[in-house]
């Protein structure tokens, strides 16, 4: 399995990485591995809704 850093899924999502790090800290990411203080997203996972907009719950 390919894995992409926070810092990629973030540009590859249309986000910041500090929401993609909250998203795996948070868990909404499956797959989501943590080496040291560095999040390994799966390339492949898509972008969890927003759970503060109506639309994401």
């Amino acid at each position: 399995m390919e894995y992409l850093t926070v810092k990629e899924s973030g540009k590859k999502w249309g986000i910041t990485a500090r929401m993609v790090n909250y998203y795996c800290s948070a868990g909404r990411i499956p797959g989501a591995i943590k080496k040291g203080n560095l999040w390994l997203v799966p390339s492949n996972i898509e972008k969890p809704k927003d759970g503060r907009t109506k639309g994401g719950k």
